[in-house]
């Protein structure tokens, strides 16, 4: 198939998703990654709606694109407001930009109750708004607002706005289901009588996704004669979001032939997916289609046990061409081949010893029973399978440690302090610190203790700190669970500790912590595929 045009609108639509707000900075480093990744047009903003918008569009030569091209984005001219004198449209053109796109209603009902003006009159705003930004030698998307609500209540007239953007010279007729709420068995036969109609202009496709269908719709309209698409990185927006490009790209290039993006391009998907998580401090969600941690993930014994056999038993794709990577975790609904893989992804020979396994296995199963969570720690799960195996010999020893919270008056806040005492071989090191919790002030005895040993210790960071209380109607007796995630820099593990104490839960999360990131060579968890 002929390739699709891809437009990116993450840095305007995508930005109207609550909680989403970019700075300058922010835009061009995003701008920057998508035009690494071959997106074909990025819309910048709309430079008439605010200072920062219009600063990014007229600064876009200093960028650095190689491929993609920096849009403006407007609206038509206002009601009653003469063509040449709209601010909006005025914007625009002072932004510098090469592309202008600009919405029209094409809903009737938008017309006569939004606009409060007649039908006649919208035409004309539509056809005199292109008009004007084609004489001032910018091409023209246009996109058709609610255009699919419009054909459904008067396919005539929706007809006839996009009639008015065509003959006044829109390079790119873009129909939008607005209110997300169009399932694609309906879009498709709309698209299909547009680009009937249409022949010698693209058509272009702009999908929300509040009925969960804006990736489905997108897909229809490229199978209907649609050429151009548009959509966000991982599916912002406002309301339920825009239909998410991550998944459009992959399955356009992997399911339905679409010479898209290039191979290179595609294997950087993922990264590029987390890359603008990160910029807009949201947290990637594990199950995105394509991009998610979880999605190459499995935990069913049955499964693991036909994925050794081979992937395409339960992976419709290899996931190293979005730049993802298969995971197998070990929980209590694990099966034996479980404990294969992950033996063989950490390096350690178990022999296929159906006793030793059967073992493994049901220590797992009782640490699960007793609380313990793998899937998030698979570091304690090393640990623990290198310990059975008698392959780990423990980097420090505990002898004791007493933890001490002082708070004095009402308006200081307590301050806790703790003593550990540690035994690394013959050697026995007593260190106390303070800290902003007993946690942190365990965190930071242990470590000073240690420093003195290991001095790598000053690489490792804790990240992230989770307790989950496991049986609340135990009440402050219950059993927790403490979930530690820690970093080198260069790599993330997690580490888990479970007790009816706290603190002690907190303690085994925390020694496990700093004994894998003391103790990890390049062969421990090296992520290879052992089914490969």
């Amino acid at each position: 198939m002929k390739a699709v045009v891809l437009y990116d609108t993450t840095l305007r639509d995508g930005a109207q998703a609550e909680g989403v707000s970019f700075s300058l900075d922010d835009k061009i480093r995003i701008a920057q990654r998508l035009d690494s990744l071959g997106i074909d047009y990025i819309e910048g903003g709309w430079p008439g709606s605010n200072p920062k918008d219009m600063e990014f569009l007229q600064r876009w030569s200093d960028y650095g694109l190689k491929h993609a091209t920096l849009c403006a984005f407007g609206s038509t001219r206002r009601a009653g407001t003469p063509v040449v004198e709209d601010p909006n449209l005025r914007a625009i053109v002072e932004s510098g930009v090469t592309v202008a796109t600009i919405f029209g209603k094409s809903w009737d009902f938008h017309v006569t109750n939004v606009l409060r003006a007649t039908l006649d009159e919208n035409l004309a705003m539509i056809e005199e708004s292109v008009r004007f930004l084609r004489s001032k030698g910018l091409r023209v998307f246009y996109d058709g607002e609610h255009f699919f609500d419009g054909y459904r209540a008067n396919p005539e007239y929706a007809i006839r706005t996009l009639e008015a953007a065509a003959s006044a010279g829109a390079e790119v007729l873009v129909l939008c289901d607005t209110n997300g709420g169009f399932l694609p068995q309906y879009v498709s036969p709309i698209v299909t009588e547009v680009v009937k109609r249409f022949p010698g202009v693209d058509i272009g496709v702009h999908m929300h996704n509040d009925a969960g269908t804006g990736v489905a719709n997108t897909l229809v309209g490229v199978d209907s004669g649609a050429k151009h698409v548009q959509g966000t990185m991982n599916g912002y927006g406002e309301r339920a979001g825009n239909a998410d490009l991550c998944t459009i790209i992959a399955n356009l290039k992997l399911k339905m032939g679409v010479d898209c993006v290039t191979e290179e391009q595609l294997a950087q998907l993922t990264k590029t997916s987390h890359f603008i998580d990160e910029i807009a401090n949201r947290r990637p969600n594990p199950h995105q289609p394509y991009v998610g941690r979880s999605v190459f993930t499995h935990k069913a014994g049955v499964h693991v046990n036909a994925l050794l056999k081979h992937p395409i038993t339960y992976e419709h794709i290899d996931a190293s061409l979005v730049g993802n990577r298969r995971r197998v975790v070990v929980s209590e609904l694990s099966g034996g081949s479980n404990i294969r893989y992950k033996a063989r992804e950490f390096d350690l020979n178990i022999d296929d010893d159906p006793d030793r396994i059967a073992s493994i296995l049901n220590s797992v199963k009782n640490l699960e029973y007793e609380g313990y969570s793998f899937e998030g720690a698979e570091a304690s799960f090393e640990l623990m399978l290198r310990r059975t195996l008698g392959l780990h010999e423990d980097l420090f020893e505990l002898e004791g440690f007493r933890l001490i919270i002082e708070k004095k008056g009402n308006n200081g806040p307590p301050v806790a302090e703790a003593t550990v005492k540690i035994r690394i071989g013959d050697e026995t090191i007593h260190t106390a610190a303070e800290g902003d919790g007993p946690v942190n002030a365990l965190d930071n005895a242990l470590r000073k203790a240690l420093i003195q040993v290991y001095p790598e210790i000053e690489k490792i960071a804790l990240t992230d700190y989770k307790v989950r209380v496991l049986d609340a109607e135990s009440g402050t007796a219950a059993k927790v669970r403490v979930l530690i995630e820690s970093t080198s820099g260069e790599y993330p593990w997690g580490t888990v500790g479970v007790s009816t104490n706290i603190i002690e839960a907190s303690w085994r999360a925390l020694a496990d912590s700093i004994e894998y990131g003391l103790l990890r060579k390049p062969g421990m968890s090296a992520q290879k595929d052992p089914v490969d």
